[in-house]
């Protein structure tokens, strides 16, 4: 009977399982927490779904190619990307670095629904003329492939949306409406409709729509900039039980700063099994990009209000299911594989014909293939993101068939970039930390001029062959969003070169994203050189 008695009081208490509990339910108690950030990455403007047991997210990835990751993840806490709505866009030889960049630009926003068994994505670039027509992809399953199934104009900032009715909507911009064909081929004109005008004091745009429907009522999320005293970016959610005539209605869900950063707000909220909710909302950090948030999502008086009891972001959120593998959207990577991992993204489109897994296996083959001026110009950069609180990337490198004027290396690249380079001058190799920083036109995004300062060189001896570069970076609040740059001859003994505490910057004018890690190897003299890249490693703490 004390046995019993006490296996009740504990069970109640959380501490083991009650007699007949799962196995799962003790895994559940017993797995830890999801720790805020969810996902301490740039990662901006999500859209989350739930198909079954696995929820799928897609972000903004601007420049970046392949375009547009489909992300999955069954407990909301281990994310992996699983496809790309597109390779590459090639409306404009701005997307081939040539007559200009899209830096900042490119694909925004996406909206992702899934609708009578099959996937939709509905973005549009954030440009003009033809180059910022919307794009709808479609596809059977989340991995792919993804087809275009149709173009039209442009809407900022949109979300599909399929009724119970089948007809189908496309909100976008500041509470403009219309709808679509239920072919969706384009629009049917004649249906536009402004939904809702925005309150005296939110001068900017309201932004990143989102929409979903839940007990016969439609909701619509968006990021509210108000520049009202005591007023702070925010999440609002408009609400009808009528999408086509209804009145709308207006509530703050959320207005919370978190973990020593600014106030949140984008995003959107998903089900789980279990009907649960939760919102996923994102965060500007600085150097490191737009992270994202998870936080409880509670029905109150018919409002999804965001946040714990006391409507503020929490540091830890219980964890969904128990066993999942823990997996990462950032990886570590030694080439052997046939195919470029799903981890990786160019800076633009890539030139296919100059970059190379097979001809030396277990390498990633960098080619020069045309001459450029700089970094900011440079073909065939693969990038992969940051992470916080702190991180460390290490590339190994083969640099023995460098040409004279080529530039190889390895970078933390933004507007404002720490760069470690290996240079070479004839039969000599330098390498070279230095800060470059790109200015871009207003309208082309054209590179009109990279100031380039070298902080500290180091001559090459003519008989290496290989060198290991690795970045630090430390992205934790008060820590000024720090890297720091180091080599190795052995890839065991680390000197430290350089810019100590190198300041990365997010700049919306220029990039609108988050620092990454990127390998690159370009020519200034005459193309046809190459370098060997041998490995990638990572870690975040």
């Amino acid at each position: 009977m004390k046995t019993r008695l006490f296996r009740t009081l504990l069970a109640a208490a959380m501490l083991v399982p009650a007699a007949g509990a799962l196995a799962d339910d003790y895994q559940v108690l017993h797995t830890e927490p999801i720790q805020n950030p969810m996902l301490w990455a740039d990662c901006p403007d999500p859209d989350v779904i739930r198909v079954g047991d696995t929820f799928y997210m897609v972000s903004t990835t601007m420049h970046l190619m392949p375009g547009a990751p489909i992300m999955a993840s069954r407990d909301l806490k281990n994310w992996e990307t699983v496809s790309y709505l597109f390779d590459r866009l090639t409306d404009s030889p701005k997307y081939d670095l040539t007559d200009g960049t899209v830096y900042g630009r490119g694909q925004w926003a996406t909206s992702l629904k899934w609708h009578k068994g099959k996937f939709y994505a509905l973005l549009a670039p954030n440009e003009g003329g033809p180059m910022g027509q919307t794009y709808i992809f479609t596809a059977d399953k989340a991995e792919g492939p993804w087809t275009i199934h149709s173009r039209m104009r442009h809407f900022h900032d949109c979300s599909l949306f399929f009724d119970d009715d089948d007809r189908v909507y496309v909100i976008y911009g500041t509470g403009e409406m219309m709808e679509l064909k239920a072919d969706l081929s384009d629009v049917i004109e004649g249906t536009h409709r402004k939904i809702f005008e925005r309150e005296a004091d939110e001068r900017g745009l309201l932004e990143g729509s989102r929409v979903v429907k839940h007990n016969g009522m439609y909701y619509l999320l968006m990021i509210s900039h108000t520049y009202a005293p005591g007023r702070h970016r925010r999440e609002v959610c408009y609400r009808t039980d009528d999408i086509n005539s209804g009145k709308w209605e207006k509530q703050v869900i959320l207005e919370s700063d978190f973990g020593g950063f600014g106030y949140e707000a984008q995003g959107t909220i998903v089900d789980s099994e279990d009907g649960d909710w939760y919102g996923i909302i994102f965060q500007d950090r600085g150097g490191v990009g737009r992270v994202l948030t998870v936080m409880p999502c509670r029905w109150i008086d018919g409002w999804p209000m965001l946040g714990d009891e006391n409507g503020k972001v929490p540091a830890t959120v219980r964890p969904l299911r128990s066993g999942e593998p823990v997996k990462s959207i950032v990886m570590a990577d030694d080439f052997s594989a046939p195919t470029l991992g799903l981890h990786w993204q160019w800076n633009h489109n890539p030139v296919d014909n100059a970059w190379s897994l097979a001809e030396r296996p277990g390498y990633l083959r960098l080619k020069t293939n045309r001459v450029v001026p700089n970094l900011y110009l440079a073909p065939n950069t693969i990038t992969q993101r940051m992470t916080g609180p702190t991180c460390s990337g290490t590339v190994s490198i083969d640099f023995s068939h460098m040409k004279d004027g080529d530039r190889a290396g390895f970078c933390a690249f933004n507007g404002n970039s720490g760069v470690l380079t290996l240079k070479c001058t004839g039969k000599t190799v330098t390498l070279e930390m230095s800060e470059q920083v790109v200015a871009l036109t207003d309208r082309e995004k054209a590179v009109k001029e990279v100031t380039e300062q070298v902080i500290e060189s180091v001559a090459l001896d003519k008989k290496t062959r290989q060198i290991w570069l690795r970045i630090d970076g430390d992205f934790q609040p008060g820590h000024n969003d720090a890297a720091n740059f180091f080599y190795s001859l052995d890839g065991e003994t680390w000197t430290q070169i350089g810019t100590k505490n190198y300041r990365m910057q997010f700049d919306y004018r220029r990039f609108f994203m988050g620092t990454k890690f990127a390998i690159f190897n370009y020519a200034t003299r005459k193309a046809g050189g190459y370098v060997d890249v041998d490995k990638f490693d990572c870690v975040s703490h």
